[in-house]
């Protein structure tokens, strides 16, 4: 409804109610022309209908949803199912052209100015999150392992021809370096070093590998801002100075780190400070939307990096992902933004106190690692003597077994004998004896020992647990997000072969842990009900290695109140799933 047609609206309906009309339409408008005119975020959010006339009013734009549009071609944004119409706002150009994943579509004016926009609101979450002196940036319909790769695939054109090598500071999450292999390329991988309970990047490591390989060979060192305790964020600071003294590309895995004050800032001082060419975070982890986008940002001072990005990818690509993130930041406004950022920032005290205090009653406790602002780790120490001294005492059964199982036999053929005598002699009473027999093997088991360990010995002893299936059991009680991680196991990943993989490093970590993160969206009641659950869980996985409250004092295991072993009880069967992860990439 424009200026005009409100005035013909005044023949059907009292001008004044019409002119009251108007005026709510004009506030809506303003806000669009608000947005347009600055391209930074509106400072309160928008509600849902002004989100959906704004989406609405970008798809009539586009030539598929032209009234009059009579489409010839191969590719005319026809959509056979309504519901996928819907879905998507009938916006089904998707964005960018064959040659330029950001180039406007003549056939999608609408499509191309959401794009458009969505990239300049995205450059003002990042400054509002911390990223000061942010350039250019671009928003891929690719998750962030993807995303890597088409980075390091634009960084070729920029690199001699025999720099075929990635130095990678070693983090033991798949996506980062099956990405580096994915564009051909091959990884070189630095191993961290342990200061106190902390994993961290050695930086004296880096700077011997570009020595040796020599810049020429090196593509790019890619380092990670974002992953789970205890392992801390790569020092960024000190890799952006030794790369800008090389003459080498720095790209940073910043896959949640956006949420974090602290990383944020350490991001900012390093490009500042010394050369970073791209950072690379998710989408959803985020800013809290589905996944499948990921949003690439190179510093004001060298921006060229963003657009060479824009250039590789090949043909056109979905609109959805940055739909999403448009619809979500519209949502918040800057002070939404600011307000969930805050939000976290304070649950990560809260977390840390929380589990501190488990970790006091249960007898762990929790790794220091003040580098990482999202991810902790429990220890797990009891836990792994519960399972080990359980698999001790089965083995002392095992090999006790057999002389038992020997003198339970004896026994019960002398009972056969007998029973096989009285059936010769009263063939009539054969039924009867047997159902007897049959009652009494429970009562004599209970009663004699011996009897006992003899029809024990015929049922295969249950599976004990590995402390690994605490992990399991936390998920199968609703809560995810959590990860079990044991040293010893050995995993090969694009080529490269890892020791204890998991626990980031080579040399076995010295205890197992278990982690969780303070990330955006979780809340206050999510850590409560985590905590609630994982104490469950404790006094259930010592129960399922027959850990009594004897053997707890004699093995010097943790107990529950008062001395009582912690509480065995499980979720409630219908129990809501509590989120106490951060995902990784």
């Amino acid at each position: 409804m424009d200026a005009d047609n409100c005035a013909l609206a005044c023949g059907l309906v009292s001008s004044s109610y019409i002119r009251q009309g108007q005026q709510a339409l004009g506030r809506r408008h303003r806000l669009v022309k608000s947005l347009l005119s600055s391209r930074r975020l509106p400072k309160q959010g928008w509600d849902e209908a002004t989100i959906d006339m704004f989406i609405r009013d970008a798809s009539a734009m586009d030539s598929n949803n032209f009234l009059d549009n009579v489409g010839v071609g191969e590719r005319e944004g026809r959509v056979a199912c309504p519901l996928v119409a819907r879905r998507h706002y009938g916006l089904a150009h998707g964005v960018g052209r064959s040659g330029d994943v950001a180039a406007e579509q003549p056939k999608a004016a609408g499509s191309s100015m959401l794009a458009a926009v969505t990239a300049a609101l995205a450059a003002d979450a990042l400054r509002i999150a911390g990223l000061t002196g942010v350039g250019p940036v671009s928003v891929l319909p690719l998750a962030t392992g993807m995303a890597i790769t088409l980075v390091l695939l634009a960084l070729r054109s920029q690199r001699p021809a025999g720099a075929d090598t990635v130095v990678w500071s070693r983090v033991d999450q798949k996506t980062c370096l099956k990405a580096v292999t994915a564009a051909g390329l091959q990884p070189h991988v630095l191993q961290l070093r342990r200061q106190g309970d902390e994993l961290v990047t050695d930086v004296q490591a880096l700077a011997e590998a570009i020595e040796s390989l020599g810049a020429n060979r090196i593509l790019a060192v890619v380092t990670t801002t974002s992953c789970f305790a205890p392992r801390a964020p790569d020092d960024v600071v000190a890799v952006a100075r030794l790369c800008a003294a090389a003459g080498v590309p720095h790209v940073v895995n910043n896959a949640y780190g956006l949420q974090s004050r602290a990383t944020c800032a350490a991001l900012a001082s390093a490009w500042a400070k010394g050369r970073v060419d791209a950072v690379v975070q998710s989408t959803d982890k985020n800013f809290m939307v589905p996944v499948g986008g990921a949003v690439v940002a190179a510093p004001a001072a060298r921006p060229e990096l963003v657009a060479a990005v824009n250039g590789t990818y090949p043909g056109r690509a979905s609109s959805a992902p940055a739909l999403d993130l448009l619809m979500t930041l519209l949502h918040w406004g800057a002070d939404g933004w600011r307000q969930v950022l805050a939000q976290r920032e304070e649950l990560v005290p809260y977390l840390r106190e929380r589990l501190q205090a488990l970790a006091a009653r249960q007898g762990e406790r929790l790794l220091e690692t003040p580098s990482n602002p999202i991810s902790m780790a429990l220890s797990l120490d009891s836990l792994t003597a519960a399972s080990a001294a359980a698999k001790a005492r089965r083995v002392t059964q095992e090999a006790e077994a057999p002389a038992a199982e020997a003198a339970g036999s004896a026994g019960a053929q002398g009972a056969d004998a007998g029973v096989a005598r009285s059936a010769e002699v009263h063939p009539a009473a054969e039924e009867s004896a047997a159902k007897q027999e049959s009652e009494e093997v429970g009562a004599e088991a209970g009663a004699s020992p011996g009897k006992a360990e003899h029809v024990a010995a015929r049922r295969p002893a249950p599976p004990l647990p590995d402390v690994t299936f605490f992990g399991a059991m936390l998920f199968s009680r609703c809560v995810s997000g959590t990860r079990v991680v044991a040293p010893g196991k050995t995993q090969s990943v694009g080529g490269a072969q890892f020791q204890n993989y998991g626990s980031h490093t080579e040399v076995p970590y010295p205890c197992t842990y278990l982690t969780a993160a303070a990330a955006l969206g979780t809340t206050r009641a999510d850590v409560d009900e985590f905590v609630l659950r994982l104490e469950r869980c404790f006094g259930e996985f010592r129960k399922k290695c027959g850990v009594s409250e004897g053997l707890l004092r004699a093995c010097e295991l943790p107990t529950g109140t008062n001395g009582a072993p912690a509480d065995a009880g499980n979720a409630p069967p219908h129990a809501e799933r509590v989120s106490i992860g951060s995902g990784g990439a």
